[in-house]
């Protein structure tokens, strides 16, 4: 009986193999909090501007129709806006508009919108409460 030398198999060990899913286990675990935190910042600025630019929609339909607007559904109809924005709620329909100032009232016997905000309780990143955000 003949034996004949075994020739090197190609491939990879079990040992190989579990180091490498071991290393790919710790960059993910790396990874993940990073790449959770970026998506709660992208959340966020997308909150400011929303903010801004529904505060900035109240604003030029006041200055235009020479009224404030009573709802957000009015900017929506008069074109001033496409649809009403997505607060960090992830709904459109919780944001909390505040009352114009009486004495400083378009018309001081229908006060309209003043001022815009969220309508989320929750904290943000930088320590502050998202319905305090303004802008």
């Amino acid at each position: 009986m003949k034996i004949t030398p075994r020739t090197h198999a190609r491939g990879f060990t079990l040992i190989e193999m579990v180091v490498v899913i071991a290393l790919m286990l710790i960059l993910m675990s790396i990874a993940l909090p990073m790449f959770s935190g970026a998506i709660v910042r992208a959340r966020e600025a997308k909150l400011h501007s929303n903010v801004a630019t529904l505060n900035k929609v109240v604003e030029t339909y006041s200055l235009d129709k020479k009224k404030a607007p009573q709802t957000l559904d009015d900017v929506v109809q008069a074109g001033y806006l496409k649809y009403i924005p997505e607060d960090i709620t992830g709904r459109p329909d919780t944001w909390v508009t505040e009352p114009e100032d009486p004495q400083h009232a378009w018309n001081p016997d229908e006060p309209g919108i003043g001022s815009v905000h969220s309508g989320s309780n929750d904290t943000a990143t930088d320590g502050t409460v998202y319905s305090t955000w303004t802008h």
